[in-house]
């Protein structure tokens, strides 16, 4: 987990604006880095950290399986920009996924910096698969971790038939996959209880749309 201690537990990448414009809002590969930088700046070796030293949201066996051979304390901008687009962003075909739904692509990515791109590749098929009316939209896709076309062609035919507001649902959804995931981590881990407030704080954000529910 790329988040070593509650100081540096980031905001999500969805803003404080109303959901309804949350699933209207551009989004790319640059706009997602630098506001996940903003926040995962600097190096930490918390040692109940699990992920060992990170620097920029980075641990240190993702940069190792890079090539970063030096010390991550050392671990310059450049090369950490290539890891977020290669490792986390491309990964996860963010392009494609903006495409149909912006926010949703920098939810994902935001959640793949802190969980990892099969974590956040999870949450939003198991998503995908409780929210498409028991099979008549598209056909459940395997919860495997990887982002493919059965998940982008999931993803674009839930948008085409729930448009904006969908969005907004499948936001809800992914941060409240996310939220239980810290629980029950913190549960099984208790050394986790010491960052698992900040977790819920900062990186689970389930806002309230205008005229609407929390």
């Amino acid at each position: 987990m790329s988040d070593s201690a509650e100081r540096r537990q980031n905001i999500k990448i969805t803003s404080k604006r109303p959901e309804a414009e949350q699933g209207r809002q551009r989004m790319d590969f640059n706009i997602a880095y630098e506001t996940v930088l903003g926040k995962e700046a600097g190096y930490s070796d918390d040692p109940r950290d699990s992920g060992g030293q990170t620097k920029y949201g980075i641990t240190e066996a993702v940069a190792r399986a890079f090539g970063y051979a030096g010390p991550m304390n050392l671990l310059g901008l450049a090369q950490a920009k290539e890891i977020y687009r290669s490792r986390y962003w491309d990964a996860l075909q963010l392009d494609q996924v903006a495409s149909a739904a912006p926010a949703v692509a920098g939810e994902l990515f935001d959640t793949a910096v802190n969980l990892g791109t099969d974590q956040a590749a999870t949450f939003l098929q198991r998503a995908l698969n409780v929210l498409n009316k028991e099979g008549s939209w598209y056909p459940d896709v395997k919860s495997d971790g990887r982002v493919g076309p059965m998940t982008i062609a999931a993803l674009r035919e839930y948008v085409r038939r729930r448009g904006a507001e969908g969005q907004v649902v499948l936001l809800r959804a992914l941060n409240a996959l996310q939220g239980a995931f810290y629980v029950e981590l913190a549960e099984r881990r208790s050394k986790d209880e010491a960052f698992v407030y900040g977790w819920l704080l900062n990186r689970v954000e389930i806002a309230a749309s205008v005229g609407g529910k929390a």
